[in-house]
């Protein structure tokens, strides 16, 4: 994988080991040259992955709306900051920029992007791996309410699959090199009664 899209908060949340695992992801992504495309912010949890790779020699692209800016507070070191106009486009250029997914702890936001893309390969859009870096359990809760999709017969298992889940950074990682997106259809055929 060339470059992965990171997913996470514009806030460091109350507990800095978030920060810390924000920051160690950055650093083992410039360390396997691998390039960071995310939200172009220098606060929260999104300026610590992208000081994490710059400060290990690698690069960084921040695709950020105009309108955030001031908001996110832009960061200028990157290797590149594009600008677009919504947050629509936001999400298609770094989508666009990337092989990969992963999110990071977030609110409303990181959970619409992350969907988004999930929704996106299952409509068969595109076939990259997306994955949650569940530290801490953080993702604990979203990952038994997925379960409880498919258990109710609202997603197929095989979409479930789709969602990569790890603890550990590197076997993260390896998951995400060796993904092999599923060839199915979307619908749930519904049984003959």
């Amino acid at each position: 994988m060339r470059n992965i899209t990171v997913f996470c908060a514009s806030s460091p949340g109350i507990d800095l080991k978030f920060m810390s695992q924000a920051n160690l992801l950055g650093k083992t992504l410039a360390v396997q040259n691998i390039g960071l495309v995310y939200g172009g912010a220098k606060v929260g949890l999104m300026g610590s992955v992208a000081e994490g790779v710059l400060n290990n020699g690698g690069r960084v692209i921040g695709v950020l709306p105009t309108f955030l800016r001031s908001k996110e507070i832009a960061h200028e070191d990157l290797t590149e900051l594009i600008l677009v106009e919504s947050m629509h486009e936001r999400k298609t250029k770094m989508n666009e920029l990337c092989d990969g997914v992963i999110a990071l702890p977030g609110g409303f936001g990181t959970l619409e992007e992350l969907f988004e893309m999930l929704t996106w390969a299952q409509l068969g859009l595109h076939q990259k791996p997306i994955a949650l870096l569940n530290f801490d359990g953080f993702y604990d809760s979203l990952i038994e309410m997925i379960q409880s999709m498919v258990d109710k017969g609202f997603l197929k298992e095989i979409n479930q699959k789709m969602l990569l889940v790890s603890e550990n950074i590197d076997d993260l990682l390896q998951k995400m090199d060796s993904y092999v997106a599923p060839n199915v259809g979307k619908w749930i055929q519904e049984e003959n009664t």
